[in-house]
Parts: C-alpha cells; sequence; structure tokens
C-alpha cells in the first residue's frame, strides 16, 4: 500500500511567467522490487518516490502573450491604397523567403565566396553584381524546373527519397552530378543513368 507524505510546509507556491505551482503537494512513496518475476525472501523493495501537484496556468499573462505575438506590423513608404493594397504589401512579404533563400544558396561554402577578398569598392560592387545575375539565372531555372514537373504532373525524390514536385535547382544538378559521358573511338556511352535521372 503506497504511503502518503505531505511535504513541509504543507503550501507551496512556486511561480514562473505563465504558470503557478500553487497547490498542495504531495509525495507518494512505495517500494518496488527490481528485476524479473518473483522476489527472494530477503529481498528488499526499492523505494520509488513520486510528486504530485497541480499547475494552474496565468491566464492573463497567456492572453497577453497571444496578443502580442499574433501581431505582425508591415510598413510601407508607398501610401497610395489603390497603388498597393495591404493584402499586397503582405504578400510581397511573404515573397522575400524565395529571394533569402536565394542568397543563401550564393553564401554556400561550396561557392567560397568568404574566401575573396577585394581591394576597392569597384571589384565588390562588381562582384555583388555577378552574384546578382547568378541569382536570377538559377532562380529562373528553379521556376522552370518546377512549372515543367507540374505541367506533367511529375515529381523527382527529395534528398530524403521522399517525391516531391517543388526541388531546389542546386539538388537537380546534385542528382546528375555522376552521370558521364564516356567516349570511345566507335561509340559514345553514358554511364550511371537511371530511371530517376532520364
Amino acid at each position: 500500500m503506497p504511503k502518503i507524505h505531505s511535504t513541509q510546509p504543507n503550501y507551496l507556491r512556486v511561480s514562473c511567467h505563465f504558470i503557478n505551482l500553487h497547490a498542495n503537494i504531495e509525495v507518494i512513496e512505495y517500494g518496488q522490487h527490481r528485476g524479473h518475476g518473483r522476489p527472494g525472501k530477503d529481498s528488499q523493495p526499492t523505494l520509488i518516490s513520486h510528486i504530485q501537484a497541480e499547475i494552474l496556468p496565468k491566464e492573463t499573462a497567456i492572453t497577453i502573450a497571444t496578443e502580442q505575438a499574433g501581431r505582425l506590423i508591415l510598413s510601407t513608404n508607398v501610401l497610395d491604397a489603390n497603388k498597393l493594397r495591404n493584402e499586397d504589401v503582405l504578400l510581397e512579404y511573404k515573397a522575400q523567403q524565395s529571394t533569402e533563400g536565394g542568397f543563401r544558396f550564393l553564401k554556400d561554402p561550396l561557392f567560397f565566396t568568404s574566401t575573396v577578398f577585394l581591394n576597392s569598392r569597384k571589384t565588390v560592387a562588381a562582384l555583388a553584381m555577378v552574384m546578382g545575375l547568378c541569382l536570377v539565372v538559377y532562380s529562373l531555372g528553379q521556376r522552370a524546373l518546377r512549372q515543367s514537373l507540374k505541367r506533367g504532373s511529375q515529381t523527382i525524390q527529395n534528398q530524403l527519397g521522399k517525391p516531391t514536385a517543388t526541388p531546389t535547382l542546386r539538388w537537380a544538378f546534385q542528382c546528375f552530378m555522376s552521370i558521364d559521358l564516356l567516349t570511345f573511338p566507335s561509340f559514345k556511352q553514358i554511364s550511371n543513368l537511371s530511371q530517376q535521372r532520364c
């Protein structure tokens, strides 16, 4: 039979930002034999303790935090609502994810951009221009790839082996990296070509 021991003092109060541990805390102790099967005559049970308490949420603090987290302020210098509606501002804001993803692609260590040291502002501007053009070409190629998959109702396997209709262009290139064209005097042969890569 479990033994119930109340803590001393009997009434404890612990507080944090969103909850109150504000209730009678009880410690329940009972013995339990370790191992499998029936315990021996001389076997001593191991004392195990459990704590029972009640957690009370701070409804006011939770409501205030929910209201603050549920608001997002977007500002623009286009004040004419006929040129840019509120809904369009939100869509443009969400569209930044694709641009940020492209710059994350350019910052990849494989491009060794961080190792390039430039002396003048002109060369920095030239490199930024070249990287911007690369990003435009990359984005257009990825868009064309996804549109082709959508038109054909087709998918390719992603990095986890699951079908996806929105792959990145980089992943598509990586899928074809192991394909080689072998040229012999009498014929040509493509190696490592699979059904997925056709």
